[in-house]
This record gives C-alpha cells, structure tokens and sequence, in this order.
C-alpha cells in the first residue's frame, strides 16, 4: 500500500515537472509565462522570423508580417499586416501559441487580451542579438547548445569577415544609410558595432543615438570616406544640396546594395554574419559592390 502511494507521488511529480511553465522577461519589462512549447507561431518581425528559422523551428511558422522573406519557406506564409502595425484579426484568427514582435509594434496588450502569449523583443544590438537567441530558444524549447552554436558561427564568421580586410582598407570614415528621410546607423547600432569590428570609423556617434534621423548638411561637412546605401535611397542622394560636389560621390566610393542584401544588412539576426562580409567587401574594393557597372552609378 505504501509502495503504490509512493509510485503515485513520483508519477504526480513527473507529470508535474513535465508541465512546469517557463516565465521569460521580454524587452517591454514583462514576465511571460510559456505553458508548454508552442506549436504555432506567429512572428511579426523580419529578424525575429528568421531567429525562428535559424534555430531550426521553421515550420512551427503559422503567420508572418509582410517583410519576412527568409528563408524562402516563409513565402507561402499568410501575412499578417506590417510589423508596426499588425493585423489582429488576422493573427488571432491563426489561433497561434505564441506571437513574437517587436517592442516597437502596437497590438501587444489587445492580443494578450484577447488570450494570445506575446513575447516582445527588439535587438538593437550584437548582444542583443545573442540575448534574443537565447530567449527565442527557450521559449520554443530549444536546447540551450543549439542557440548558443548559432551564435558562435555568428561571432567567427564576423570576426573572419574583419580578417579578410587588408591593412590599407581599415580606418576609413564611413556613412552607412539605413533609409530616406535620411535615417543613418550610428556607432551604437549593430550596424555601427560591425562597421567597428571590420576597422572602420563612423560618422555619426553614439551621441546621435542608434539611427538617427541625419540633416544632409552633416554628412556634407563630416566629408566620409566612403558611403554604404541601398538601391532605393541612392537616386534621392543626388539631388540632396552639396551632395554630388562630396569627394565620396565625385570618386564614385559609394556602395549601394540591391534590395536583398539591404534586408540582410539592416536586420539584427542571424545574418548578421552575411552583412560583414556585404561591408567587408565594400571596404575592401567599393568598384566591385554595384558601382563598376551599374547603370545607376553615381556621375561625377
């Protein structure tokens, strides 16, 4: 009698160990409570969809916002609206287990009380990055090992980038664009981290915050030696004042990125990796990153 007692006990501890919830402190400051791993996940941020995928649970995927486009097996996705601004209806009705999006984003508090788990992240950073693969990990029950080598092929592979760049290429003074208005990465984004590692120097400092909202005056007067931009943004240079007359323009030191390799370079994930090699390449030989060739070069 006292054996069967004591089986049942283990059993009740078993089953509640088995079914212990996860508490996780995301980027808004709240703790949120994980009852068992999700199963369907609705992810409302590009660097946040391709963590998931990174961490080899792609295909919990239900939902996505409209700018994940990696890997290409989140295509056939139903999207959900824009990250910023989701579409609730759209995202409830996926009855998904777990909503990831950014702190940033509005709808958090109205899908929670609608009864969905939201957990908010935003990397801003490449510790962030890290810290978000860790906790995206956790929470989709993803052993700890796993998220950490992620992360290690992350850090080599920026680090491998910054080898590959010859002693000459180092020290130059760099504008990277992040989008028109003109919005710029400054040394404290993780863009500005990368740009550090590869030896380069940023205009724009800490100071300025991550991505400021830049005057063209400044970029102007801070005279870069070279420019990082994508595609989209490279035809509203030129007709900024004072812009063409800028050594980097005139000697045609201008980067511009296809749209592709723009999403690669802006979103703090796990191609991060990929974005140093994009700006090792462009420190390395500017001519050869769609300068040399392009139709839509720079005129001096």
């Amino acid at each position: 009698m006292h054996l069967r007692v004591w089986v049942g006990c283990l059993l009740l501890g078993f089953m509640s160990g088995a079914t212990q919830a996860l508490v996780l402190r995301d980027d808004r400051q709240v703790d949120v409570t994980i009852s068992k791993p999700p199963q369907r996940i609705v992810s409302l941020l590009p660097s946040l969809t391709e963590t998931v995928c990174a961490l080899g649970q792609c295909q919990k995927l239900v939902g996505v916002d409209r700018y994940s486009n990696w890997p290409d097996s989140v295509a056939k996705l139903p999207r959900m609206g824009g990250g910023i601004d989701p579409n609730i209806e759209s995202v409830v009705a996926l009855k998904p287990d777990l909503v990831l999006m950014a702190t940033s984003a509005r709808g958090a508090e109205r899908l929670q009380a609608l009864g969905l788990t939201v957990l908010a992240l935003e990397p801003r950073t490449h510790a962030d990055v890290q810290r978000v693969l860790h906790l995206v990990g956790q929470a989709l029950d993803v052993p700890l090992q796993d998220s950490e080598r992620v992360w290690r092929h992350i850090d080599a592979a920026v680090n491998a980038a910054a080898q590959s760049i010859p002693a000459h290429a180092k020290g130059q003074r760099v504008y990277f664009e992040v989008s028109r208005a003109p919005y710029g990465a400054s040394e404290s984004s993780f863009i500005g981290e990368t740009l550090q590692r590869l030896g380069a120097r940023n205009i724009l400092p800490t100071s300025m915050g991550p991505f400021p909202k830049i005057n063209p005056e400044f970029v102007v007067r801070a005279q870069p030696d070279l420019i990082m931009v994508g595609d989209s943004n490279l035809a509203d240079m030129n007709t900024r004042p004072g812009w063409l007359n800028m050594r980097a323009m005139r000697t045609q030191r201008v980067c511009h990125f296809k749209s592709e390799e723009s999403d690669v370079l802006v979103r703090a994930g796990p191609r991060m990796a990929e974005a140093a090699r994009l700006m090792a390449q462009c420190l390395t030989d500017p001519a050869q990153t769609h300068t040399a060739s392009d139709p839509t070069k720079v005129k001096p």
